[in-house]
């Protein structure tokens, strides 16, 4: 306690065996507001008021019905669907293993495997009417291969909203710095009414994380 009664920010003493690097994300993360609430609040991650807040600005979530949630773990997302729409149903994947979920449908195995599009299709009684991605490549330190990576991911879940949503469907996708690329808006721009990019403030602002949204599925030809 300082001398004006106030907690100053918490530190973290630098262990032998931790880096330098480390050390600043556990203490971001204990001055974090947003991990103390969610820890509150009993989402799995801060991640989860991503989600609420695109959702305040852009309706993702209302009368949603069936839902795909790529890159589900810790599952922080699917928490927030089942809360905001209890009797949706929702599938979820990931190639790293997820806790359950009550009311939630999780698979763990890679999403680029050429046997994971047909799995998501199969656990839903029907097409989805949200597909959202909050998939990331691991990063190998090299940024503009990161990006590459990332980016390529994107793709191939705008291509799965783009085979799979229901008619006026919506699609929201984890994107970095600088947003979509040339093709890809191209893609969403000719599937969806609407797209456009928001970073909603639960994102961090030293991050490179941006958000596409893209509503209004016109339908397959």
């Amino acid at each position: 306690m300082s001398r004006s009664g106030k907690n100053p920010d918490r530190k973290v003493r630098t262990a032998k065996k931790r880096s330098q690097s480390s050390t600043l994300w556990l203490q971001r993360q204990l001055n974090d507001p947003y991990v103390k609430q969610a820890k509150a609040d009993g989402y799995r991650s801060r991640a989860a008021y991503k989600l609420i807040e695109l959702d305040e600005k852009f309706g993702l979530l209302k009368g949603v019905q069936r839902v795909v949630d790529l890159g589900i773990t810790p599952g922080g997302w699917s928490q927030v669907v089942r809360k905001v729409a209890p009797k949706a149903a929702i599938v979820g994947i990931d190639l790293l293993e997820t806790d359950p979920i009550e009311g939630v449908t999780i698979f763990q195995m890679d999403f680029m495997d050429d046997d994971a599009p047909a799995a998501l299709e199969n656990a839903l009684d029907g097409p989805p009417d949200l597909v959202m991605s909050d998939m990331a490549a691991n990063t190998v330190g090299h940024k503009q291969t990161d990006h590459l990576r990332t980016m390529g991911l994107v793709e191939a879940a705008a291509w799965f909203a783009a085979e799979n949503l229901s008619e006026g469907g919506t699609f929201i996708a984890k994107v970095l710095a600088g947003g979509t690329d040339a093709e890809l808006l191209n893609l969403l721009k000719k599937h969806f009414k609407h797209v456009k990019h928001a970073k909603p403030p639960a994102s961090r602002k030293g991050s490179s994380e941006w958000y596409v949204i893209a509503q209004g599925f016109k339908g397959r030809d």
